[in-house]
C-alpha cells in the first residue's frame, strides 16, 4: 500500500493506493461517515487479488485528509474529491466505484454525474434515511458496526476514526443529497451492485429501498445479508460478501 496527497476541493486529500502491476481494472472506495479508508485494506487485498488497481482517499474532515473533522458539508466538492481520487490512479482501466454509508450517497451522485464501468454500493444512506430526525448529540455506537464484537473494538480503538456525534453541516449535506439524489436521473444502463444487512441499524434497509427504488436501472442488481448489521465488508460472512462484489465486477467487466 502506497500514501499520497492529491489536492481536494478543501484542502489536501490523503490517498491510500494498491498497486497491481498486472490489473485488469480499478476500484475506488469511498468510505463512510466518520471512518477513512485505512479500514478497507483488507477488502483492498482480495480486489487485488481479483485483479484490481485499488484507490482509497479519506474523504474531506476524516483520516489523514485536511479539513474540520467529520465535516462534509459540500455535496459538489465531495463528488469532486472522488473525481481527484480516480485521476490519482492516473489510468485507463474500467473503474468500478464503492461507496459504503455516507460514502455510497456520494458515491451514487457521482455516477448521476459522470461515467463509471459500475457501482457498488455497501449499506448507502439513501432514500429517507432516518438518521436526519437523530438530534441526540451521541456518538455511533460500534456494537452496531457487525456481529463481530472485534470490529467494534478496533473502531473504538482507532485514532483517525471520529468518535463525536454528526456534525451539524454533514447532516444538513446529506439531507441536501439526498434530494438530489432522489431527485436526480436513474443508473439505466449503468451496471448497480447493493449490498445491505438485514439487521442495519443504523442505516435501515427499509430507508435506503426508498432511494434504490428510483435509482435502479436496467442493471441493478441487490444482495440482502440475514442477520447483517451495518458494515456487511466487516461482518461475519465478509468473505461471501467479498466474494459477491468481485464476481459482480469481473462479470459486468466481461473479465471472466
Amino acid at each position: 500500500m502506497i500514501e499520497s496527497n492529491v489536492p481536494g476541493h478543501a484542502g489536501e486529500l490523503a490517498v491510500r493506493t494498491w498497486p497491481n502491476l498486472d490489473a485488469a481494472w480499478l476500484a475506488v472506495i469511498v468510505h463512510g461517515f466518520g471512518e477513512h479508508g485505512g479500514r478497507y485494506a483488507h477488502v483492498a487485498d482480495a480486489l487485488v487479488r481479483a485483479g484490481a488497481l485499488v484507490v482509497a482517499a479519506d474523504q474531506v474532515g476524516h483520516g489523514r485528509s485536511e479539513g474540520e473533522r467529520a465535516v462534509v458539508a459540500d455535496l459538489d466538492g465531495a463528488v469532486a474529491d472522488v473525481g481527484a481520487a480516480i485521476s490519482s490512479a492516473a489510468s485507463d482501466l474500467p473503474t468500478v466505484l464503492i461507496g459504503h454509508g455516507e460514502g455510497g450517497l456520494v458515491a451514487a451522485r457521482y455516477a448521476q454525474l459522470h461515467p463509471l464501468d459500475a457501482l457498488v454500493l455497501s449499506a448507502p444512506v439513501l432514500g429517507a434515511w432516518e438518521g436526519l430526525d437523530d438530534d441526540s448529540g451521541e456518538p455511533l455506537d460500534p456494537a452496531l458496526l457487525s456481529r463481530d464484537p472485534e470490529v467494534g473494538k478496533r473502531y473504538a480503538a482507532d485514532p483517525l476514526v471520529w468518535h463525536g456525534p454528526y456534525p451539524r453541516e454533514t447532516l444538513a449535506m446529506v439531507e441536501r443529497a439526498l434530494d438530489e439524489v432522489n431527485y436526480g436521473p436513474a443508473l439505466e444502463h449503468l451496471p448497480t451492485l447493493w449490498l445491505h444487512g438485514d439487521a442495519d441499524e443504523l442505516v435501515p434497509l427499509a430507508d435506503t429501498r426508498t432511494g434504490t427504488d428510483r435509482l435502479r436501472g436496467l442493471l441493478f442488481e441487490e444482495r440482502v445479508y440475514p442477520g447483517a448489521r451495518h458494515e456487511v465488508f466487516n461482518e461475519t460472512n465478509s468473505a461471501e460478501v467479498l466474494a459477491d462484489v468481485v464476481s459482480f465486477a469481473r462479470r459486468v467487466l466481461e473479465l471472466g
